[in-house]
């Protein structure tokens, strides 16, 4: 695992959002699959953790314009998205971070419209690289999507990624492991949220 100096270090939480890991969420099997393998409290405390470390916190959230403008429809993906009861509309509850994880008033909060990836139309390249961070911790849902578009993207951008393999999740439960070990293990360092909080935890 690359050497995670909190001044070249960026954590980034993907779509840890009430519309999608709440209690209302649009995909429920997703939901309770964050919450009850704990995922969601693991984030929440990397993020706390991140903090008390001087690592830059990002949120990247997944929304939609009411009249749906500028959204994708080339995939099935997003067409069922938009027929669903619970819409990631900007402004709404459904599109705020989901507790545990809070959001502090230095953290960076990046939305999108559009896509796959928090990394792709939107300013999160740029402001990591204002910030001069080269190393960026993925976390978040749903290693089905949006988390291996992270880390390809991030890949493809030059930045060290890593994965802590506990604080991602997707459904069936069994998806997670399968593409950590067929695919995210290739190009990212795979750790655990403890052995993060673990090298982040002030010295004694």
């Amino acid at each position: 695992m690359p050497e995670l100096d909190p001044a070249t270090t960026a954590l980034l939480t993907v779509e840890c959002q009430n519309g999608v890991v709440g209690a209302e969420s649009a995909l429920p099997e997703l939901a309770k699959e964050a919450r009850d393998s704990g995922m969601l409290e693991r984030v929440a405390a990397l993020v706390d953790a991140a903090r008390a470390a001087g690592v830059q916190v990002v949120h990247a959230v997944a929304e939609r314009r009411p009249d749906g403008l500028g959204a994708n429809t080339n995939a099935r993906l997003f067409r069922a998205a938009g027929k669903l009861p619970v819409r990631q509309l900007t402004g709404s509850d459904a599109v705020r971070i989901a507790a545990p994880v809070t959001v502090d008033g230095r953290d960076l909060v990046v939305r999108r419209l559009h896509g796959l990836s928090p990394m792709a139309g939107t300013d999160l390249d740029a402001l990591l690289r204002n910030l001069g961070v080269r190393t960026l911790v993925v976390t978040g849902v749903s290693s089905n999507i949006a988390i291996p578009n992270t880390v390809f993207d991030a890949v493809n951008l030059g930045y060290e990624v890593v994965v802590p393999s506990d604080a991602i999740a997707g459904v069936p439960a069994s998806c997670t492991a399968e593409v950590i070990r067929n695919s995210l293990v290739l190009v990212a360092s795979i750790t655990t949220a403890e052995a993060l909080r673990m090298q982040w935890a002030p010295s004694r």
